[in-house]
């Protein structure tokens, strides 16, 4: 079945991640290409905000948050995307930015290293690094380390699920929260893989080749802290929003995820964003804005960011390009 047609803010998206296109197949060339993309097409904002570099061990991180002194400050780790092998302390910096204004949140962003020269697991352990700074920093950043999440898109999203699992697995605390935008989760092929196996931006085959750089030995494809499908029990984790984009292959990913933390009795919402493709955050137009307004009322409600009337508030605002489902043990 021909798939329809992309919507006009979807189409546009497209054609604006094309134009910065490269098809010299160096590592270092798609890296390039990458970063002049998301300076163009979503360039960080940090006007009014106060932005630090630091060093968590040896991984760099960056604290975004407001300039106004506040103690007791939730934070948030931010795990960017780009399939392992992309994506840098900037290239999530708008999202960064747009949290610590409208939310009033400190947000770690996080340099993990990345693959092929690293492979699974050290942009976990650099996830988990980074972790442990934030809550041993938190009193000195003025931050409450009882109000922490963890969040990421795409190779993000898999990294903040694991990062759930090692906790556990480790028997500390869980985040407040865990959002995972578009995650891979699975070396399963499943059905939305087929269905939107051409999708615009990433399509099955890109999906695999990023699959195959990460996890270059398919006896870690079983491993759940690889891949956070591959783990039997799914209770004990922290309160989830999984949201998916409708044409992409990893669809099914956050869904089966969705479904498996609602059978572990993990409090989880399920946010389907109609018509957007894989990468869709930084995009522009409502559909995109509709993703980014999901995150931000989940992060509010979970780390009390907003009071509760305000939260009421938005909670009535009509969601046409979305559908929620929320479960609680």
């Amino acid at each position: 079945m021909k798939a329809p047609p992309l919507s006009a803010d979807m189409a546009a998206f497209v054609a604006a991640s094309q134009a910065f296109a490269t098809i010299d197949p160096d590592l270092q060339a798609q890296r390039q290409a990458y970063a002049r993309l998301c300076a163009a097409l979503a360039p960080a904002d940090y006007k009014g905000l106060a932005v630090s570099d630091h060093h968590a061990g040896a991984v760099p991180v960056r604290l975004v948050a407001p300039r106004e002194s506040a103690a007791g400050r939730p934070a948030l780790l931010y795990l960017h995307g780009g399939g392992w092998m992309l994506g840098d302390l900037d290239s999530h910096g708008f999202l960064a930015a747009r949290l610590a204004r409208r939310l009033g949140l400190a947000v770690l962003l996080v340099d993990y290293r990345l693959a092929p020269e690293h492979p699974y697991p050290a942009a976990l352990d650099d996830a988990c690094q980074a972790w442990d700074w934030l809550q041993q920093q938190a009193l000195t950043l003025g931050l409450d380390a009882t109000r922490l999440a963890v969040a990421g898109d795409s190779a993000g999203g898999t990294l903040a699920a694991a990062l759930c699992l090692a906790l556990r697995q480790q028997r500390r605390a869980q985040p407040r929260a865990q959002a995972l935008i578009y995650p891979a989760l699975t070396a399963r092929m499943l059905p939305s893989e087929r269905r939107q196996a051409q999708a615009p931006l990433l399509s099955a085959v890109d999906w695999r080749a990023c699959l195959d750089i990460y996890l270059p030995h398919p006896a870690e494809r079983r491993e759940p802290l690889a891949l956070p499908l591959q783990a039997g029990d799914f209770s004990g984790l922290a309160p989830a929003l999984v949201a998916v984009a409708q044409r992409d292959p990893l669809a099914d990913h956050g869904r089966a995820y969705a479904a498996a933390l609602r059978g572990g009795r993990t409090p989880c919402r399920l946010w389907q964003g109609a018509g957007l493709l894989h990468g869709a955050l930084r995009a522009r137009g409502r559909r995109a804005e509709a993703l980014r307004e999901a995150l931000e009322r989940f992060l509010a409600g979970e780390l009390a960011t907003l009071p509760a009337a305000d939260l009421a508030k938005d909670k009535k605002k009509p969601q046409p390009l979305e559908t929620e489902e929320v479960q609680t043990p």
